[in-house]
């Protein structure tokens, strides 16, 4: 089978200007400017660094494939469907591409805020590369998937972001492309859009479509993509079947800060590891519901600590936070933290749904409420055959129930 998508040697070099600058704005740019001219050249030239978000990366995609782009915040993978999609160029390298691409790389990219949904629909097709006429017969397809009808004539400033990537993905879809490039956007949708996008993704595939997602949600690229290719500090670290794949990311990103979270220098308080065990102390992953979890958080310090609350969070696979089990919200104190140590929560019993959940911890300064640190922890599942999330949602409780024949 014939490359959609053929990527040899690519680099690509930012520069920044050294810290010392402050080259980060047009004002800063005027005011070295005008320093400029009253002094020597070399004197007011700022000086340059330059960093490599991509770095000799190679690789081949052929026609009616369905790839995932994985990999850490900062790793490369959003500067890579911009070189593929052509809004940047490499700096090394050169890409080929057979086919219409159709790219959906940021949420609302194409759209006007004071147009409608119906205007924006022709607008961004027509930016899309699709004619008039083509947006016209496809029209009410595209609103019928978007799902939001009673909203068409409505200025898209209006909507909120998950109204936004569902016309956007509606549009993009329906332009038919051979290549779709899609950047994040799943991670906007609710699960049942989620779902809905990749049944229509998979159609597209059918068709012979080549689609390459770029995601930090697990479930979605493992739903979509037979091959995922992991970028690593801006080259290929793993190219080939997603399951392998996931499994090398996971271990990487084991201990990673969240996507949210940007650590500040000089924390005293570093988390060395995070554990999942259940009620009795031993090292388990899998529960079924009803059964009660323990989360082990082990901690070193490294200069006096502020008082401090902690945060667990619990996320299933396709990135809904589903709880949070928080020290303030119960009233504990965590104070008197030694040079190391550990903290322990242990869970109700567990009402979560069969899936498969991440578990998080967010330790945050409870004086100045800002983050002292946060770390992504290990996976667990809870098995259970009668609770198909599909059909019970995210949790399920035992009401009490009363019956009362003939409206007795």
């Amino acid at each position: 089978m014939s490359m959609a998508i053929s990527v040899q040697d690519i680099g690509k070099q930012y520069w920044r200007a050294s810290r010392a600058t402050h080259e980060n704005s047009l004002r800063e740019a005027l005011i070295e400017g005008a320093r400029g001219l009253l002094t020597r050249k070399s004197e007011a030239r700022p000086s340059k660094e330059g960093f490599w978000a991509l770095k000799d990366v190679s690789f081949g995609i052929k026609h009616g494939e369905n790839v995932g782009i994985i990999g850490m915040n900062g790793a490369g993978k959003s500067t890579l469907l911009k070189l593929i999609s052509r809004i940047a160029a490499p700096t090394t390298g050169s890409i080929r591409l057979v086919g219409r691409v159709g790219a959906l790389l940021e949420v609302g990219t194409g759209f006007h805020r004071e147009l409608t949904g119906r205007e924006n629909i022709f607008l961004y097709g027509s930016i899309l590369g699709m004619h008039r006429h083509e947006i016209a017969e496809k029209f009410e397809a595209i609103v019928e998937f978007s799902e939001i009808g009673d909203f068409i004539d409505m200025p898209v400033k209006r909507y909120s972001s998950g109204m936004y990537v569902r016309l956007a993905f509606s549009v993009a879809a329906h332009l038919e492309p051979d290549i779709l490039l899609l950047d994040e956007v799943l991670a906007v949708g609710d699960y049942t859009f989620q779902k809905k996008c990749i049944d229509f993704a998979r159609r597209l595939q059918t068709k012979g479509s080549t689609i390459l997602l770029v995601s930090h949600n697990m479930f979605s690229v493992k739903t979509m993509c037979e091959r995922v290719i992991y970028i690593k500090n801006g080259r290929v670290a793993f190219d080939g079947p997603t399951d392998e794949g996931l499994r090398h990311y996971e271990q990487d990103s084991y201990l990673a800060p969240p996507n949210w979270f940007r650590p500040e220098t000089g924390s005293p308080l570093e988390i060395q590891g995070i554990e999942i065990l259940d009620e009795s102390g031993a090292p388990r992953t899998l529960f079924r519901s009803g059964e009660r979890m323990r989360v082990r958080l082990a901690y070193t310090t490294s200069g006096a600590v502020p008082r401090t609350h902690l945060r667990v969070s619990v996320t299933r696979a396709d990135d809904l936070l589903c709880c949070n089990y928080s020290s303030l919200i119960d009233g504990v104190s965590l104070s008197a933290f030694g040079p190391d140590g550990t903290v322990e929560v242990m869970t109700g019993p567990l009402a979560l749904t069969a899936a498969s959940y991440t578990v998080s911890v967010n330790v945050v300064g409870k004086d100045a409420g800002r983050p002292l640190a946060a770390r992504l922890g290990p996976r667990f599942h809870v098995a259970d055959p009668d609770l198909d999330p599909d059909v019970f949602g995210v949790f399920h409780e035992a009401g009490t129930w009363h019956h009362a024949p003939g409206g007795a």
